[in-house]
């Protein structure tokens, strides 16, 4: 292993300093302190520097294809990426509401990404989905500009996901509230579709946010919930005169709905809007909802 060398640069207030015949022969050093001083705050900076590429170093990177890029949603795209030559990054979704590091060979910064297929997907088609939202100017939005064939490079999975264990078994909890807003339902798509019992359980809400159908991303995937046992609420804060739904904020849609619900048999699952699961979090533990029954992907 090579070894790094550090050289300080000569403090900037010795620069006026001169050799001069009979007067400074050997010019005296600035005291030691001084070059303590000035020495430390660039070996700190050296140092913080090369901590970071090392940890940065430290990451499993794959490159894998991108096989399907198509848009969702008005700002929103649903990508999938080919990782049937990853076995080991695939056994590592276990759970729905995983998520990964997603970068561009040429760009280092990553995006964080939740996986929006099922951990099933993953291991009869060798691929993960991902709902991105594109923000100007982030890698995300680099992402969604790319060409089916471009190779990303992903991280291994991360996050504990959702743990369903803690609303097992269905009989026992038969009442689900889900909260989802804008691209956080991309990891409730996955618990949906990986199947937790909701056919099972008599009382499985999903309210999902947006600021109008358009902002909305599987519409087209509503039947197949409601088919499995979820009832779907869609909530908009800022419809189309026509819209006959519910309007406002999901927080204010499920005070509104008064469920009857016995908090003890009861669970949660929320993902969005920093402000909407605080609020909803609230609510559920004033109704006597445990929070260890309340379940976030972070």
């Amino acid at each position: 292993m090579s070894s790094l060398i550090l050289l300080s640069s000569p403090p900037s207030n010795l620069h006026h300093l001169r050799l001069r015949p009979n007067v400074y022969k050997y010019p005296s050093p600035p005291p030691m302190s001084i070059l303590r001083h000035l020495n430390l705050r660039h070996y700190r900076r050296s140092f913080t520097s090369i901590s970071a590429a090392l940890r940065q170093d430290t990451t499993l990177w794959t490159q894998a294809p991108l096989i399907v890029l198509q848009k969702a949603a008005e700002s929103l795209f649903h990508i999938t990426i080919d990782v049937s030559d990853s076995p080991d990054l695939i056994s590592s979704h276990t759970r729905p509401g995983q998520y990964l590091q997603l970068r561009l060979p040429e760009v280092e910064k990553p995006s964080f990404l939740a996986i929006a297929s099922p951990p099933s997907l993953s291991s009869s088609k060798g691929e993960f989905e991902f709902l991105v939202k594109s923000v100007s100017g982030s890698t995300a939005e680099l992402l969604c500009g790319l060409n089916e064939g471009d190779v990303v490079e992903l991280s291994p999975v991360m996050g504990k996901g959702f743990d369903i264990d803690q609303i097992s078994p269905p009989e026992e909890f038969p009442n689900v509230f889900i909260f989802a807003t804008g691209s956080g339902i991309s990891p409730i798509r996955s618990l949906i579709e990986s199947g937790f019992s909701a056919s099972k359980r008599p009382d499985v809400w999903l309210y999902y946010g947006a600021r109008n159908l358009q902002r909305m991303a599987y519409q087209d995937r509503f039947k197949d919930w409601e088919s499995s046992g979820v009832k779907v609420v869609p909530v908009l804060s800022q419809p189309e005169d026509r819209w006959k739904g519910e309007r406002g904020y999901v927080q204010a849609a499920f005070a509104r709905a008064k469920h009857i619900f016995n908090p003890l048999s009861t669970g949660a699952v929320l993902c969005g809007q920093k402000q909407m699961a605080e609020e909803v979090t609230s609510v559920l533990v004033a109704e006597g909802v445990s929070t260890e029954k309340i379940l976030k992907n972070f």
